[in-house]
């Protein structure tokens, strides 16, 4: 299944006796696929670095870069359909063009999404794709 995760989910998914880690391995497994954009990428990083430390966001970093499962995309055109937060449209934008199945985020923010009839884009949280892994 191909996924985009929020900055948040992904912290959430890092921690070795995270309840989510599930998500991570999928993804390094090959189970899921991660959606992302450059964007994403620099996001993932600062917040990682700001977060944890600099050493840190680099081995999570270089872990995406090399996995195979991580899909990388260049969103050409720019929806603009989250304006409480407009930072967030870079996942929306990722997705769109990926196709993702999914944008995994616990920011409500991103519920706007659900009354977007096209572009079509399916939200779920954290907790609710957890359930779906484990089904």
């Amino acid at each position: 299944m191909r996924i985009v995760l929020d900055t948040n989910c992904l912290i959430q998914c890092l921690g070795r006796y995270s309840e989510f880690r599930i998500v991570w391995d999928s993804i390094q497994k090959g189970e899921n696929t991660l959606c992302v954009s450059n964007d994403i990428i620099e996001e993932y990083s600062e917040i990682l670095h700001r977060m944890f430390s600099e050493q840190f966001a680099e081995r999570v970093i270089t872990a995406l870069l090399k996995n195979p499962f991580v899909e990388f995309f260049s969103p050409h055109f720019h929806f603009n359909l989250i304006t409480t937060d407009p930072d967030d449209n870079k996942f929306v934008d990722c997705a769109i063009q990926a196709n993702a199945r999914y944008i995994v985020t616990n920011d409500h923010h991103f519920d706007v999404l659900r009354n977007v009839s096209f572009p079509s884009v399916d939200i779920m949280t954290l907790r609710e794709f957890l359930s779906i892994l484990h089904s």
